[in-house]
């Protein structure tokens, strides 16, 4: 079984479902009393946040380089960023670290491609909805058609994120707010969404939609277990 790195704290509450989904489906594969290889190191997210809000990419990076290479000493294999926003720097963090990045957006594309489906909308932070660095990627490499919310819902998807999702308020009105604005995506043609933050998976759930969802937190956890089990030639008695 090959080391699973998470670089996470972005934020700790999705962080947390990164460690419980890869050791429930390690678990679920080999039987019950196994579990995860895991090499992982949390920042502190109200710095992260700061410097993306103040624009100081380039800090906030040198934060997240740090932080990969002390996960690569302790021993992994391959490197996740438990976090969708922050995939603005996997080159920046690649560079600096001699371990491969699972890149969530690869991921996340490739189950949509497998689906068959080519039309999708969009929710996440205000950053990942609307740079380049994340639609660019869905549309040139896999030749998705991205669809993001109007300013105003965009505005409510990135202000719900950051002041409730990640300090852990689920509430039922943004979940109504939230599937208002994804019913508003697929009136417009969206076959399918995704959910591009790792904390909106804690609020709509696939049940609340009549398209498929594309949960990204689950659907990198899924890669990354299917990476480090990739070679392992036995099978569990348990």
């Amino acid at each position: 079984m090959k080391s699973i790195g998470l670089l996470g704290g972005m934020s700790w509450e999705s962080s947390l479902e990164y460690y419980r989904i890869i050791n429930q489906q390690v678990r679920d594969r080999l039987g019950v009393l196994h579990s995860a290889k895991i090499v992982m190191v949390s920042v502190e997210f109200a710095e992260i946040e700061k410097l993306q809000h103040q624009d100081r990419w380039q800090e906030a990076g040198d934060i997240l380089v740090e932080a990969a290479r002390g996960i690569e000493r302790g021993g992994a294999d391959f490197l996740l960023i438990c976090t969708n926003t922050m995939h603005k720097l996997a080159d920046q963090v690649q560079s600096g670290i001699g371990i491969p990045i699972l890149h969530i957006a690869d991921a996340t594309a490739e189950k949509i491609v497998a689906s068959g489906l080519k039309r999708v909308g969009l929710l996440a932070t205000r950053f990942t909805m609307e740079e380049n660095f994340y639609k660019g990627r869905l549309t040139d490499h896999y030749g998705l058609d991205v669809l993001i919310p109007g300013e105003d819902d965009r505005e409510t998807v990135h202000r719900v994120i950051y002041d409730e999702l990640c300090t852990g308020q689920i509430l039922p009105r943004s979940r109504h707010s939230y599937i208002e604005i994804c019913n508003q995506l697929i009136s417009r043609g969206a076959e399918a969404i995704i959910l591009g933050c790792t904390e909106i998976g804690l609020l709509v759930k696939a049940a609340d939609l009549d398209v498929p969802v594309f949960d990204t937190t689950r659907i990198h956890c899924t890669a990354a277990v299917d990476k480090a089990l990739s070679g392992v030639g036995w099978v569990s008695t348990n």
